[in-house]
């Protein structure tokens, strides 16, 4: 049986802490799906098929890669998927606060998925995607804040 992990997220853009979390946990997991979430809530700088544009191209030709959209529960979308695991990435000790209240609400839910934590690379740790967000609206440059096949400039009609 295959181990199969979903990666959830808004990716609202795809950092190279996203990239550096994905391909580590290529060496744990047989396939990993990236599930760009969709909620209608929030106010996203790129739609979801431009972030999923954006991931695909990060990740051409890795066969063991699925990025698709989700919505609704995580762990549903698991069961959906064949996911046995959930991962997520930790940064700071108040992600790890965030993270563990809601991996014990998805074991409640679904106690034949568990959640993966792996910490985030220490080079990595500043970067979030609500930050080089900021940065792209203020006219910033964060080419060193996005995997190098991501042009963000190409994805905001520039």
């Amino acid at each position: 049986m295959d181990k199969v992990a979903l990666f959830p997220g808004s990716f609202d853009p795809f950092t190279v802490g996203h990239e550096s979390l994905v391909k580590r946990c290529l060496r744990l997991f047989d396939k990993i799906v990236i599930a760009v979430g969709e909620n209608s809530d929030k106010k996203n700088l790129f739609s979801t098929e431009m972030r999923m544009k954006m991931i695909c191209r990060v990740f051409e030709g890795e066969s063991r890669i699925e990025v698709t959209r989700y919505s609704g529960l995580t762990v549903e979308f698991c069961r959906s998927c064949g996911a046995r695991y959930i991962i997520r990435g930790l940064r700071t000790a108040a992600d790890f606060e965030y993270e563990r209240a809601m991996g014990q609400m998805n074991r409640k839910m679904a106690p034949e998925i568990d959640t993966v934590f792996l910490l985030t690379s220490a080079e990595h740790t500043p970067i979030n995607s609500t930050i080089v967000r900021d940065i792209i609206k203020n006219g910033g440059d964060v080419s060193m804040f996005v995997p190098a096949a991501i042009n963000i400039s190409e994805y905001l009609g520039k």
